[in-house]
């Protein structure tokens, strides 16, 4: 695998052509229907993959264009995208004024296949755009808190730093996350895992929801996070921006900076982020575990503190014909678990240590690194564009706490381990991964033809044991097709196979458990926890759509099947999860999850009004799920509940609305309502629901953005959430009450030695109410959410000619 990447690499640099052309500039000026000029609107030439952005003037001048016709996207929060096709031959081009009209928030969706950074062509399915600012107006704690206010997205929250996706309420190894082209892979199996992605070094974002396996193979089942990297600068340019933040509730601060050029053909960057955050705050004294009531030091979670160090470097070279990037990034983090919750023994936690502080990382906490290297190329020969991203990555993880002893572990531990006494668990994972695609046009059909590969190395440490080591190689071909039946529908087809081989290694315990007991003769031996198992998978799927688009109305329809294979967890865990206070056991006989699922979409965009209607039908033959048994272990825990992977069928269905209406220039309303059901139909846990089943809910915001006098460059928005009681569960899940929630954004852009400092305000949680999060990470030891908090952020984007720089 290694050795393909380097040399699919080093075929696309040797078929580049170096051809000097004669290059020519395009230049306009951007206002709103007033007249009032716009700045930082992004101007992307998607053929190409230029980039840049209107100054506070709104002007724009982009340099260094190639002759010939591209295709101009410009895009703006609160406006609607515009894109024109332009030719340029022998003279510069000047667009004069482009006018954009204000929107209600809900965007119409356009797939763009003709450049490198290209949107993703999903069909039928359902997909949310959201650019930087729309991450900076909403700022979270991480990119999945963030990501949340979309109808259908929500977290597994961990704590106040760290989160993890679901995409109508499925999450795990059932969301694919792609950063710049390759699959994001860390332990995603754990709960307690966040993802490990650094939300100020991301260009846009495509939610996809619904299965997307045709696309990017198993474990997009439930959706999909493609993070796009950010377009590549224009020419003879050198610009960057600084970004502070400061959140009241875990009293965090941070900042983002970074800086990127274009010196004729040749692009580099680079971004550094650092956060550190103290434990946070709710709104209760007290919360129970297991019954347990464990008293709260001034309402803080008591060891939730971290910190965050991010690095990222990248350097390329672009024609008009080829383009290459390499991306190099390092995240680097540390957080502590909640003292109370983590182990076997919450009763046993000094207090007095962890509360001196609270901004100290004392036992339990977990250390995480994740280091990438990624390639992207692209060669434009004729009608054909090849793309190609080639990628390593790192992930290593450990777990630090106490070494407790349970069952028939030593009371004292050994002098003669090599493991440290607190590393109860250890992750090392080395993963290699290379996307091949080809993208060209045949009369009315424009298809994508791609191979996908894929080879994990994952190894384990320390005294504790829940998942054996395991080797994953996996592939797969997919083609798909859209097919232009005329201007006003579309047809969309695909059609994909993928293998997957995993092996799982031998582990004992490095302790003798007694096995037998008989006339005073005591037995002992070394249990083997996991044995070597290997198993070879296989699917082919398939999805197929329709498109319709009659001016204010459009609809889209999409079928198919998706598959998803079972993870090194399901199979093989044999252990106890300290989170959760239970035994967990995989089972070597399962069969991949197969999915059929329908999705449609609805849109009618009148003047002020727009309106979007998202249904839902999923599904499942044999679900893979963690099911409770009535049995107890006793050689490894205190008595704790033994939980066993088993299949089943499952329904779910549901949808989303999105209602948006413009009362004025300066008034605007937006409605998002969500909902899932989901039912087992086999099995032991027949009619009940799937775990982390989101309630359903509503969010009305009201927004008005003046365009006159001095606040004319701010926003002020207000978000009523209204979730419903969750009372759909599955033990050992708990009901959750319903809630009301009230969120606050504001904005404005200063003019300051004629640079624009944008200044984004946020209270969440504006009247400190204590609510519960029943998909949240301590949701079972009845953990509230965060309480008030007021997040500031500032941005100053810097802008010149590396000449001025000199």
């Amino acid at each position: 695998m290694k050795y393909s990447i380097i040399g699919l690499f080093s075929l696309l640099l040797i078929t580049c052509s170096y051809a000097q052309e004669k290059e020519f500039t395009l230049s306009g000026v951007i206002t709103d229907v007033d007249g009032k000029t716009l700045p930082n609107v992004s101007i992307v030439i998607a053929t190409i993959g230029h980039s840049s952005k209107s100054d506070y003037t709104g002007k724009f001048s982009i340099a260094g264009l190639p002759r010939g016709k591209h295709v101009v996207a410009l895009s703006h929060v609160g406006y609607i995208p515009e894109t024109r096709t332009i030719t340029m031959e022998n003279t510069p081009t000047d667009l004069g004024t482009i006018v954009l009209r204000k929107t209600n928030y809900a965007i119409k969706q356009v797939d763009v296949l003709g450049d490198i950074y290209a949107t993703t062509p999903t069909g039928g399915l359902n997909k949310e755009l959201v650019d930087q600012q729309y991450i900076h107006r909403h700022l979270g704690g991480s990119l999945m808190q963030t990501l949340s206010r979309l109808p259908g997205i929500s977290n597994i929250g961990i704590g106040s730093g760290q989160s993890k996706p679901l995409i109508r309420g499925l999450g795990f190894n059932r969301v694919v996350v792609v950063e710049k082209g390759i699959k994001h892979e860390g332990q995603q199996w754990g709960a307690d895992h966040g993802l490990e992605i650094d939300q100020f070094a991301t260009g846009n974002i495509e939610v996809i929801k619904g299965a997307a396996s045709f696309l990017y193979g198993s474990d997009a089942i439930g959706g999909v996070i493609d993070i796009k990297p950010e377009p590549l600068s224009e020419k003879e340019s050198l610009s960057g921006s600084l970004n502070l933040i400061g959140k009241s509730n875990n009293s965090l601060y941070g900042l983002s900076a970074n800086l990127q050029g274009r010196t004729g053909r040749w692009i580099y960057g680079g971004r550094v982020s650092y956060q550190r955050y103290g434990d946070y705050g709710v709104p209760t004294d007290t919360v129970h575990v297991y019954d347990y009531p464990v008293l709260l030091h001034k309402q803080k979670a008591r060891n939730t503190a971290g910190k965050e160090r991010n690095f990222h470097v990248n350097g390329g070279y672009a024609t008009e014909n080829f383009q290459s990037v390499f991306y190099f990034s390092n995240n680097s983090a540390q957080s502590g678990f909640f003292a109370n919750a983590h182990g076997l023994e919450p009763r046993r936690v000094d207090t007095e240590l962890h509360d001196a502080s609270s901004r100290d990382m004392q036992m339990p906490y977990q250390r995480v690194n994740h280091l990438k290297v990624i390639n992207r190329s692209s060669l434009k020969i004729g009608f054909h564009r090849i793309e190609m991203e080639a990628g390593f990555q790192h992930n290593f993880r450990q777990e630090y706490s106490p070494y407790v002893n349970h069952g028939y572990m030593p009371p004292v531990y050994p002098d003669s381990m090599k493991m440290p006494s607190n590393l109860e668990r250890e992750y090392d994972k080395r993963i290699y991964s290379l996307n091949l695609r080809d993208r060209f046009s045949v009369g009315k059909h424009t298809f994508i033809a791609g191979i996908n590969g894929e080879y994990q190395h994952n190894q384990i440490d320390g005294w504790s044991f829940l998942i054996p080591g395991f080797n994953q190689r996996s592939a797969g071909a997919f083609l798909y097709d859209r097919y232009r039946l005329s201007e006003k529908v579309s047809l969309h087809g695909a059609l994909r196979y993928d293998y997957s081989h995993i092996e799982t290694v031998r582990y004992m315990d490095w302790f003798p458990s007694v096995v037998s007991e008989e006339n005073g003769v005591t037995e002992t031996a070394y249990l083997v926890r996991a044995n070597d198992l290997q198993r070879t998978f296989n699917s082919l799927v398939w999805s197929l759509g329709t498109t319709y688009d009659e001016g204010d109305f459009s609809i889209k329809a999409n079928v198919g099947k998706s598959f998803r294979v079972p993870i090194a967890k399901e199979l093989a865990a044999n252990g106890v999860n300290y989170h959760y206070f239970s035994y967990e056991r995989g089972d070597p006989a399962l069969s991949p999850e197969q999915s059929y699922q329908f999705d449609a979409g609805l849109r009618y965009s009148k003047e002020k009004l727009c309106v979007e209607l998202n249904p839902f039908y999923n599904y499942f033959t044999n679900y893979i799920y963690l099911n409770p048994t009535p049995r107890h272990d006793h050689f490894y825990g205190a008595g704790n509940q033994i939980f066993e992977y088993t299949q089943s069928r499952v329904l779910r269905y549901g949808g989303e609305i999105k209602i948006g209406y413009r009362f004025s220039e300066v008034w605007s309303a937006e409605l998002l309502a969500e909902y899932v059901k989901a039912e087992q139909l086999s099995g032991s846990k027949k009619g009940y629901p799937l775990p982390f089943s989101p309630p359903a809910s509503f969010l009305a915001n009201m927004s008005w953005q003046p365009n006159r006098g001095f606040l004319k460059d701010s926003y002020f928005s207000v978000d009523l959430r209204l979730a419903a009681a969750q009372n759909a569960i599955v033990p050992p899940e708990k009901k959750t009450p319903g809630y009301k929630l009230v969120n606050v954004q504001a904005g404005h852009s200063l003019m300051i030695y004629g640079r624009p400092i944008q200044i984004n305000l946020q209270v969440q949680n504006f009247f400190n109410t204590r609510y519960l999060n029943h998909t949240s990470f301590y949701r079972l030891i009845e953990m509230p959410e965060a309480g008030r908090n007021v997040v500031l952020s500032l941005s100053l984007p810097l802008n010149f000619k590396n000449k001025q720089m000199i």
